[in-house]
């Protein structure tokens, strides 16, 4: 009797498979598009064009420490260190087009969403300029607002209708509307038990740890819109739940959850291992962070004014007030003892306000918190020295809190 595979293995089998056809659609002649993390994948999708996301494969190339290489081919192009290092590492492949970590086609098309950050649209109308391939832009605007303002969302949703025009140019075929309602279906699935799945770390202990929910979100990038993607985030919430049940603990070894904190920011992909294992040396666990609800992503079927919507919701599109609201409102549904802030020398979007979410977390909830200095694929930038001295300054405070309370 054959043994059911584990979310873990199907996680590494599905990633494997996503490369690997997106390589052969290349070589069968088929339309490959680089799209941005957070875009509306579900028109590509259903105008079977093959999606690979440069973040995605900059974050694994780093993550192999293989981005060096890419880094240096961009920054000896002029492309300066400052800029985001996902931008070098892909603008380095475009010229190098290999990697011992793994490869993607090169693209017949750039699909680009820019509530991520702004510096993709620039990003993205290099790589189509130099490549000589349409560009697609979806611009949404910044929500100053606490909510989008109706008239933000009747913009985007015409550029959203825009952009299925563009793809029928592309492609010679019309949009099947029929099969884009069933992607927009598995779409809002995925993200239903993505989001279930990183939720159950609401108990305590979590039976998950942070840096593990980082590495399925990039199943949660790739194939949201595919029913393996939906299946996958079903199995690993359901193990997820048996965890629970089982009162079980983030950590092979039952070793104590001694802390649980936020990680606000991307992953040091190239310094993936010491930044996991100094927190757990202090028994640190990251329970969640704002990315549990970047790719839940909901809408109702065949309703684009609602993709819209949803797609403009993204938190690094959000006014300070709401990230910090949101931060604060989930420092208290998981039980947040402190905050790891990364100030990533690469997004400068997230680091711009950085000081004032950690000004007010403390100010507001009484959590406190540190910054340290770091890059999501630049590993020249990250110290192991001064991340453990500023993780265990984290552990002070949070001792300290725990004393006042106790005695109280």
């Amino acid at each position: 009797m054959e043994t059911k595979k584990t979310s873990k293995q199907r996680l590494g089998e599905l990633v494997d498979q996503h490369y690997a056809e997106a390589m052969q659609a290349k070589k069968d002649g088929k339309l490959v598009a680089w799209a941005t993390s957070i875009s509306p994948q579900e028109l590509l999708e259903a105008m079977d064009i093959h999606v690979v996301y440069p973040e995605n494969h900059a974050a694994a190339i780093g993550a192999r420490k293989c981005s060096s290489e890419f880094l240096e081919q961009a920054e000896g192009k002029g492309y300066s260190i400052d800029i985001c290092s996902y931008a070098r590492v892909n603008l380095g492949y475009k010229d190098i087009m290999h990697s011992e970590a793994c490869n993607i086609p090169a693209p017949d098309v750039v699909f680009c969403c820019n509530n991520i950050c702004t510096t993709v649209a620039k990003w993205y109308e290099n790589l189509a300029t130099e490549l000589n391939i349409p560009f697609i832009l979806i611009d949404m605007p910044f929500n100053h607002t606490y909510e989008a303002t109706e008239h933000s969302i009747k913009y985007i949703r015409g550029q959203i209708e825009y952009a299925i025009t563009q793809l029928e140019e592309i492609t010679g075929r019309k949009m099947d509307y029929d099969k884009l309602a069933e992607v927009m279906k598995v779409s809002n699935e995925t993200a239903k038990w993505w989001r279930q799945a990183c939720f159950t770390a609401q108990a305590i202990p979590s039976p998950l740890n942070g840096f593990d929910m980082f590495n399925y979100m990039a199943l949660a990038v790739c194939i949201r819109g595919k029913k393996e993607g939906r299946d996958l985030f079903k199995l690993w919430y359901e193990e997820l739940a048996e965890k629970v049940r089982l009162g079980q603990g983030p950590w092979k070894e039952n070793e104590e959850e001694k802390y649980r904190v936020i990680w606000d920011g991307i992953a040091c992909w190239a310094n993936l291992s010491p930044s996991y294992k100094i927190l757990k040396k202090y028994g640190i666990n990251v329970v969640t962070s704002l990315y549990p609800d970047a790719w839940s992503i909901f809408y109702e079927t065949n309703d684009l004014e609602g993709m819209a919507r949803a797609y403009t919701y993204y938190h690094a599109n959000r006014n300070v007030d709401y990230v910090s609201a949101t931060m604060r409102k989930l420092a208290e549904e998981f039980a947040i003892d402190g905050v790891i802030f990364h100030s990533n020398r690469s997004c400068k979007l997230m680091d711009f306000t950085l000081y004032e979410q950690q000004r007010r977390i403390e100010e507001k909830a009484g959590i406190p918190s540190v910054i340290f200095d770091g890059d999501m694929t630049d590993p020249r930038i990250f110290s192991e020295a001064q991340y453990e001295t500023r993780i265990q300054a984290l552990v002070e405070m949070m001792e300290r809190k725990k004393a006042e309370k106790g005695g109280k």
